[in-house]
């Protein structure tokens, strides 16, 4: 009774088992099936994709449509990573495989050459060719460096002076009109000292005031021609030793500026005024208003000097002073430069 009882239990699970195994068989063959399919798909997938990526194709020119070899050309994508070519003698660049529908940024880089940027896009399986990449010649900053030169300064001031006359004949040099000139170099106040005294102005000048002493008979030579010489050639060596000692040794001496400053704005009085001081105040090398010591040190120089060749009964301290107002006018008057006796009250109104 037992037995048959084994039996029929036994029968069932036979049936089970080769259930459980048929359906492990088939699993089996589905799980087999799937790994023989899977590379086949991703091989298509990935065909898929590159048949959709494009490319990105150009010239590098530049502004003559001449190649432009071994630029450097980037390809940037919007999430930092970049892509780079250099063109070829020709200047062309070309990126493959570049994925569509992305804006890309494209730099061009070449030595002596400004930097070309662009934006670009493409579309899939799109051969974009940029045609428009010229390269400009890079600007070129130089340093340039001006030296400004005060003596190079002085010297074009002087030569304007130089040209400067009074009834277009008198020489003017030792006015400036510039209210801020630059200081003069000791070789240029001798310079001017030379200009004065040797043109013919001065000749004429000395000789019109000998004619005037000998009219006043003053100093006591005679009146006659041998007078009117020693007059002429006393006013000639006063106004010599003057101009010397006035406007170019004592000024180079003690940095003081021989010239006059032209004072061109403000009232007659104030202007009047100005002229007034100027044989007693003049402007140092430095631009500083100090006492005018070079002429009137040049003024007793020349009156010292002028003792030893003026008649004995001209001689002596008053007779020193006597000789100055005898050469260079009254007191009101200043000295132009050398043998030139304008007033400067009259000249600056």
């Amino acid at each position: 009774m037992s037995g048959l009882y084994d039996n029929a239990l036994a029968a069932p699970n036979r049936h089970l088992r080769s259930f459980l195994k048929a359906i492990y068989v088939l699993l089996l063959t589905l799980l087999a099936s799937e790994l023989l399919l899977v590379p086949p798909v991703s091989a298509q997938s990935t065909e898929a994709a590159h048949t959709k990526t494009g490319s990105i194709l150009g010239t590098v020119l530049d502004t003559n449509n001449d190649p432009v070899p071994d630029a450097t050309v980037v390809l940037q994508g919007p999430t930092g990573g970049s892509r780079k070519v250099v063109t070829k003698d020709d200047g062309a660049f070309a990126f493959e495989d570049v994925t569509p529908g992305i804006a890309y940024l494209i730099t061009v880089t070449a030595e002596g050459f400004a930097e070309w940027k662009s934006s670009v896009t493409i579309e899939p399986r799109q051969n974009k060719t940029l045609t428009d990449v010229t390269l400009r010649l890079a600007a070129v900053q130089r340093a340039v460096t001006v030296g400004y030169s005060s003596k190079e300064v002085a010297k074009q001031q002087l030569k304007a002076e130089e040209q400067q006359r009074v009834l277009r004949f008198i020489p003017n040099i030792y006015v400036t009109y510039d209210p801020h000139p630059e200081p003069l170099t000791t070789k240029m106040k001798f310079h001017l000292a030379y200009k004065g005294l040797t043109h013919p102005s001065f000749f004429i000048l000395e000789a019109a005031w000998a004619g005037v002493q000998q009219a006043a008979n003053t100093p006591n030579w005679p009146q006659n021609a041998k007078g009117y010489g020693e007059r002429f050639g006393a006013n000639l060596a006063g106004g010599a030793t003057e101009g010397l000692f006035s406007n170019a040794i004592l000024p180079s001496l003690l940095r003081q500026d021989p010239r006059y400053f032209y004072q061109g704005s403000g009232t007659k009085g104030s202007r009047a005024w100005h002229a007034f001081l100027a044989p007693f105040v003049c402007k140092g090398d430095n631009g500083r208003s100090q006492p005018n010591y070079s002429q009137i040190g040049g003024l007793l120089i020349s009156g010292a000097i002028a003792n030893t060749y003026y008649p004995s009964s001209n001689q002596g301290t008053w007779a020193c002073i006597q000789k100055l107002r005898d050469q260079h006018g009254p007191p009101c008057c200043t000295w132009f430069g050398p043998g030139v006796h304008f007033c400067q009250i009259h000249k600056q109104t």
